[in-house]
C-alpha cells in the first residue's frame, strides 16, 4: 500500500474528532433526525408513547438500558408495535461499548430496510446514543468515522466521551483495513 493511499483514508485522532464535534454547535431539540429515519433523542423523548408514535417511531435502541439507567425495556411498548433494542451502557470512557456497535447497527439495518423509523436514545441522547448511530453509519454505510461525524452534527449536537472516541477510532481503523484487504484481492 503506497504511503498516499495509507494517509487518505487516515482515522483522524481524538482531538481532531473533538474539534469536528464542537465546530459549528446549534440549539438541539429533545429528539432529531440524523439520516433518513433515524432519530437520536433523549430519555423524555423515548418515554413519551405520543411523541414517538407522531414520529411514526418503529424501532427503539435504549443505550442506557437496565434498572440502574433508563429502565424501559420492551414492557414499557407493549400497547405499542414499537420493537425495541436495549443495551446496558454507562457512560464512562472505561466502559467498552464496542461489543454493541455490529448487534445495534444489525438491529437498525434491518428496521430501516423494513421501512422502519428507529430511535436511538440515552439520557440526554448525546454520548451513548450518538456513538451507536456512528457505529451504525461507519459499519452499515460505509462512511468514515470523520463523514459520520459532519453528517450527524448537521442535524444533532453529539459528544461521545473520549472513552467511546477512542472505540470509534478502532473501529474506523478496522473497517478501513478491511477495506484495503479486499480491494488487494
Amino acid at each position: 500500500m503506497s504511503s498516499e493511499e495509507e494517509s487518505v483514508d487516515q482515522t483522524p485522532p481524538t482531538c481532531g474528532l473533538l474539534g469536528l464535534l464542537l465546530k459549528n454547535r446549534r440549539p438541539t431539540g429533545a429528539v432529531n433526525e440524523v439520516w433518513p429515519d433515524l432519530f437520536i433523542g433523549n430519555a423524555a423523548t423515548a418515554r413519551n408513547k405520543t411523541l414517538l408514535q407522531n414520529l411514526g417511531i418503529t424501532h427503539v435502541v435504549n443505550a442506557a438500558d437496565g434498572p440502574q439507567h433508563i429502565d424501559t425495556g420492551p414492557r414499557f411498548y407493549t400497547d405499542t408495535n414499537i420493537q425495541y433494542h436495549g443495551v446496558e451502557a454507562a457512560d464512562c470512557r472505561d466502559f467498552d461499548l464496542s461489543p454493541f456497535f455490529s448487534e445495534t447497527a444489525d438491529f437498525i439495518h434491518g428496521a430501516l430496510s423494513q421501512k422502519g423509523k428507529v430511535l436511538v436514545h440515552c439520557a440526554r441522547g448525546i454520548s451513548r446514543s450518538g456513538t451507536l448511530v456512528l457505529a451504525f453509519l461507519m459499519i452499515k454505510e460505509g462512511l468514515t468515522l470523520e463523514e459520520a461525524v459532519e453528517l450527524v452534527c448537521r442535524s444533532r449536537n453529539i459528544l461521545p466521551n473520549t472513552g467511546f472516541l477512542n472505540q470509534l477510532c478502532q473501529l474506523d481503523s478496522a473497517l478501513h483495513r478491511r477495506k484495503i484487504k479486499y480491494k488487494m484481492q
